[in-house]
């Protein structure tokens, strides 16, 4: 694979199919004011019509569904949709980022939680508009490990070189991602807001998030090598319950939709 390859190429639609279960049980949750950020200015919840791209097991799309939006969970990949919990407010759809198969200003909200850096940008953001009723807005979202904390950058270390490929750890970069987002002649208001988040986990769930990440090996050498890091990792820095903490800054990146021409 070549240095200039983009993360939308490097196999998004199928890379998380042999690890979506790890996924829905080991990834961390989203802070209550990054949602409460997304929202913020918008009819009631109750009243929104809500696309959640790139919705992998859903974990966003629960959030919203929570507080009564209705939610459009698109998802190209079948195993990440088949491990959405069914939820009334929730429809799980086989759509992607480019090509979504909503109508023409159908939602008032897209979101992508975790996953905007696997689309290709002007293409989706495109597509964005095109769903978006007038004024709506999109949300882009990332959990990014806050590196000044000393067990979180250890961990982040160990995944690094236990990767087969830590191109796609360099260049998923939040701010890089939502750059795209910025410029577009298509939206305006661009801002940002970050949020604190911790993930309390015990040993099993820092081993299986890491299984989660999709340039971590499943097995063999590498994985054993992880694996056993991990373990001593978590027995420096467990506490008396045998808990460690993922510390994350949840980033928020928003922009309303110019009007339609």
């Amino acid at each position: 694979m070549s240095d200039s390859s983009q993360l939308y190429e490097m196999n998004p639609l199928e890379r998380f199919s042999d690890r979506a279960a790890a996924y829905a049980k080991y990834r961390p949750t989203y802070p209550a004011q990054a949602i409460d950020a997304v929202l913020t200015g918008l009819k009631p919840p109750a009243q929104l019509v809500i696309a959640d791209i790139g919705a992998g097991t859903g974990i966003s799309s629960h959030l919203f569904a929570e507080r009564g939006a209705k939610v459009y969970a698109v998802e190209p990949n079948a195993e990440m949709r088949q491990m959405v919990k069914p939820h009334s407010q929730i429809t799980c759809l086989p759509g992607t980022a480019e090509k979504t198969g909503l109508a023409i200003a159908s939602v008032d909200l897209v979101t992508c939680f975790q996953s905007f850096h696997w689309f290709q940008p002007e293409l989706s953001l495109q597509e964005f508009h095109r769903i978006l009723r007038s004024q709506g807005r999109t949300a882009l979202v990332w959990n990014d490990k806050d590196l000044s904390d000393a067990f979180t950058a250890h961990y982040r270390n160990l995944i690094r070189e236990a990767s087969n490929n830590d191109l796609v750890e360099e260049r998923k970069s939040d701010a890089l991602s939502s750059e795209t987002l910025a410029i577009s002649s298509l939206f305006k208001n661009f801002r940002l807001l970050s949020f604190p988040n911790s993930q309390i986990t015990n040993l099993d769930g820092l081993i299986g998030r890491a299984k989660s990440t999709s340039y971590v090996p499943q097995g063999g050498d590498k994985y054993q090598k992880l694996v056993k890091a991990l373990e001593q990792l978590h027995k420096q820095f467990t506490d008396e319950s045998g808990n460690v903490a993922l510390k994350y800054q949840t980033r928020v990146y928003l922009a309303e939709a110019v009007a339609k021409i």
